[in-house]
């Protein structure tokens, strides 16, 4: 199952990433403590509607932005099959491979690349990146 948060803080930590900021940078204009942004970014917390908008305005980013980030990785993910399978719903052999099912990627429209590393039938961790295509990329459309 993807769990929300740990979406919410990939997104988070790709933008602080991608601005070459430190933790403690952005953890000071969020007014926020270092240990609480780092769990947030790590997807052990989930944070309130108002530390995320304090945190996306500490990051220049609008919280409509990161929340439509958030909603594509989440909607991609829902796309691949057997991401979100409870155990009920996986007949039983495919229950007995499924810690061996390793990492799928897929991308959308060449924006937003995402990749599953399913860990048991009811866990599965969700990376998602950003996808700058090259010319010679724009053509090519990667499927799971």
């Amino acid at each position: 199952m993807i769990l929300l948060r740990r979406v919410i803080g990939d997104a988070l930590r790709a933008r602080r990433q991608g601005q070459q900021r430190t933790l403690r940078e952005v953890s000071t204009a969020a007014n926020v403590s270092l240990g609480y942004l780092s769990e947030i970014e790590r997807g052990h917390k989930e944070p309130s509607s108002e530390l995320l908008a304090a945190i996306c305005d500490a990051l220049g980013a609008r919280l409509s932005e990161l929340l439509r980030e958030v909603s594509d990785t989440v909607a991609l993910a829902e796309q691949m099959p057997g991401v979100l399978v409870s155990m009920q719903d996986e007949p039983a052999d495919a229950a007995a491979k499924s810690t061996n099912r390793g990492v799928r990627q897929v991308t959308s429209d060449g924006k937003v690349a995402v990749s599953v590393r399913q860990d048991s039938p009811l866990k599965a961790t969700l990376r998602s990146t950003r996808v700058r295509p090259t010319e010679r990329d724009r053509d090519v459309v990667c499927a799971a």
